[in-house]
């Protein structure tokens, strides 16, 4: 294969500051791509938007008003998208709140990446074919959507299934992309890139405690070995034959939870996160 695989391409990653996101930056501009970079810390996504070659572009998913204003940045910038990668999130304790006042796990894995995609959607139709990579998890299993209590404010919220629950909305969304932009040209798809070990699980006390000890060798792989699933799709680009699946690192249809397939929760949770950031 070719070393410049991604030339006349751009790129939008995520959650690009360090990791995963960061080393599927480097790697596809190193292909070719022209590759744009968002983060949470300024001061971490500034080096590898250097070694991109572009302009740090520094969102807080936690604010939705810095993803609308970092969507405006984005269009102001780039007249089409070709490929965007879905790749910020992380695990919360899921008894705090956002700035806006959600469950951290629904808005930073789920809510904001629907928001930005969204406002995104002009310069993906912009191209005759563009692919949304959505970075999920296996976590997805321990998942539990309820449309009517989104926020976890009528039931007890627990971090792994709040967490898993966004992981599972991350597959819902692929499939409602895969269902109402098809005609657009935008293809989707999900993808678990293993257990990496980098930051994930900094702001969580019980995830971080794993990743924080002598067990992080034995339970993770590499960032890079992280990155390469997330690499490949973007590389393999726009196909009909990705649309709407899950990915377990390089294998389709992955282990998936049963609401994963609902058809009354894929249209139900992008009615109701519509509604929530102002879409409807």
């Amino acid at each position: 294969m070719s070393d410049q695989t991604m030339v006349g391409r751009t790129v939008l990653v995520t959650g690009a500051s360090d990791g995963i996101g960061a080393e599927t930056a480097r790697v596809l501009a190193g292909r070719g791509a022209t590759v744009h970079v968002t983060g949470r810390s300024l001061d971490k996504l500034r080096p590898v938007a250097e070694e991109v070659g572009t302009e740090p572009l520094a969102a807080d998913f936690s604010r939705l008003d810095d993803v609308r204003r970092l969507a405006a940045q984005v269009a102001e910038r780039v007249d089409g998208l070709d490929v965007l990668m879905n790749n910020a999130g992380g695990t919360f304790a899921p008894s705090k709140r956002t700035h806006d006042g959600h469950e951290p796990n629904f808005q930073v894995n789920h809510l904001a990446p629907f928001l930005l995609t969204s406002l995104l959607h002009p310069q993906l139709a912009a191209r005759d074919a563009s692919l949304v990579v959505n970075t999920s998890s296996i976590g997805n299993l321990a998942g539990r959507i309820v449309l009517d209590d989104l926020d976890y404010e009528h039931r007890r919220a627990r971090e792994l299934t709040a967490y898993g629950t966004g992981k599972l909305m991350n597959i819902l969304f692929t499939r409602g992309i895969a269902e109402r932009w098809s005609g657009d040209g935008v293809v989707s798809v999900a993808v678990h890139p293993g257990p990496v070990g980098s930051s994930f699980g900094r702001d969580s006390w019980f995830v971080g405690l794993v990743y924080r000890s002598p067990l992080k060798r034995f339970a993770t792989i590499s960032v890079p070995d992280g990155a390469a699933p997330l690499i490949a799709l973007a590389e393999r680009g726009p196909s009909p034959d990705v649309n709407g699946r899950y990915f377990s690192r390089f294998q389709p249809d992955g282990r998936e939870n049963k609401q994963a397939s609902d058809r009354g929760l894929i249209d139900g949770l992008w009615e109701r996160s519509s509604a929530v950031v102002g879409l409807t």
